[in-house]
C-alpha cells in the first residue's frame, strides 16, 4: 500500500511547553497521541531546562511567534482536538483564546490542563496570565483537568475537605460552563472527580500505586482525555478510558534519570 493510500489518522494538536526529559509538556502528549494512533502536532510555549529532578528555569516563546506557529498549522491541516498545557505567560493565554475563538474547533474537543506550578514548585505561568486564563480562555475550552492545588487556585476557595471537590468544581462552572474534571493522583487514594457541563457528577475511584515513575501524569491524563474524546467516547467514558491509560502507563513504568521518572506512554506497543 503507498504512502497516500494509508488510512488517514485524525489530527490533533498539543500547546504546550518543552520538556527536555520528554516525561510532561510536548514531547509526552506526542507520545500519548500515538499511543492512542493519532496525529499530533505541537506549538512550544515555553523552553524549560529541567529533568527527572525538577525544573531549573523557563524560557516563554514570544506571543508572536506562538500565534504564527498556530496560523501555519490551522492552514495545512484539519485539527480536530486540542491539548492545551503550559501557556507560561499573558500574552500566551491570549494568543490561544483568539485562536480557538476563530478556529472552528468544538469546544467539547479542547482540553485545558492548568499548568500554573511545577511539582518543584516553580511558577509556570504569571499572575496576568493566570487571570486572563480563569475569565477568558476557560470561557473558550470545553474540559478543565486541574488537580486539587490547581483547583484551589482556579476557584479562588480553599478545600478544608476532599468532600469539598464538588463544591468547588460548581464554583469553577458558574465563571464558564464547561466539564470539570479533578484529578486525584496526589491523594490516596487516586479517586478522580467529574462534573459535567449539565451538572452530572461522576466519581472515578483509583488505586495507589507504588512508583517512582509520576513526572507528567497531568500531561498524560488530559492528552488522553483527548484521545478518547476525538475517538467519540462520552464525558464518563473518556475519563475511565483516561484514568486507565495513566495507571496502565504508570505499572509499565520503567526507571528513567534520578528523580521522578516518566510513565511509559507506549506501553501497549510491548503487547
Amino acid at each position: 500500500m503507498g504512502v497516500d493510500k494509508a488510512p488517514a489518522r485524525p489530527v490533533v494538536l498539543t500547546i504546550a511547553g518543552f520538556d527536555p526529559s520528554s516525561g510532561a509538556g510536548i514531547t509526552a502528549d506526542l507520545k500519548v497521541f500515538a499511543a492512542h494512533r493519532l496525529y499530533g502536532v505541537s506549538a512550544i510555549t515555553a523552553l524549560t531546562v529541567q529533568s527527572t529532578q525538577g525544573v531549573r528555569k523557563t524560557e516563554a516563546i514570544r506571543p508572536e511567534i506562538l500565534e504564527e506557529t498556530l496560523a501555519c498549522l490551522a492552514e495545512d491541516v484539519d485539527i480536530k482536538g486540542v491539548k492545551i498545557g503550559m501557556l507560561a505567560t499573558a500574552g500566551n493565554v491570549g494568543v490561544v483564546s483568539r485562536f480557538l475563538k476563530n478556529s472552528g474547533i468544538p469546544r467539547k474537543r479542547v482540553v485545558l490542563d492548568p499548568v500554573i506550578r511545577s511539582s518543584s514548585g516553580r511558577e509556570l505561568l504569571d499572575g496576568e496570565g493566570l487571570d486572563q486564563l480563569r475569565m477568558t480562555l476557560l470561557g473558550q475550552v470545553g474540559w478543565v483537568t486541574p488537580n486539587v492545588d490547581e483547583l484551589v487556585i482556579l476557584a479562588g476557595q480553599p478545600l478544608s475537605a476532599h468532600h469539598r471537590v464538588p463544591e468547588a468544581a460548581a464554583v469553577l462552572q458558574s465563571i464558564h460552563p464547561l466539564n470539570v474534571v479533578i484529578t486525584g493522583g496526589h491523594t490516596n487514594p487516586p479517586n478522580d472527580f467529574l462534573r459535567t457541563a449539565d451538572g452530572q457528577e461522576h466519581w472515578f475511584p483509583g488505586v495507589w500505586i507504588e512508583t517512582t515513575a509520576t513526572h507528567g501524569t497531568g500531561c498524560t491524563f488530559s492528552s488522553a482525555l483527548l484521545a478518547a474524546l476525538v475517538e467519540g467516547k462520552t464525558e464518563s467514558a473518556a475519563v475511565r478510558a483516561a484514568k486507565d491509560y495513566v495507571e496502565g502507563a504508570m505499572r509499565a513504568a520503567y526507571r528513567i534519570g534520578k528523580g521522578r521518572g516518566p510513565l511509559h506512554h507506549l506501553y501497549e506497543f510491548d503487547r
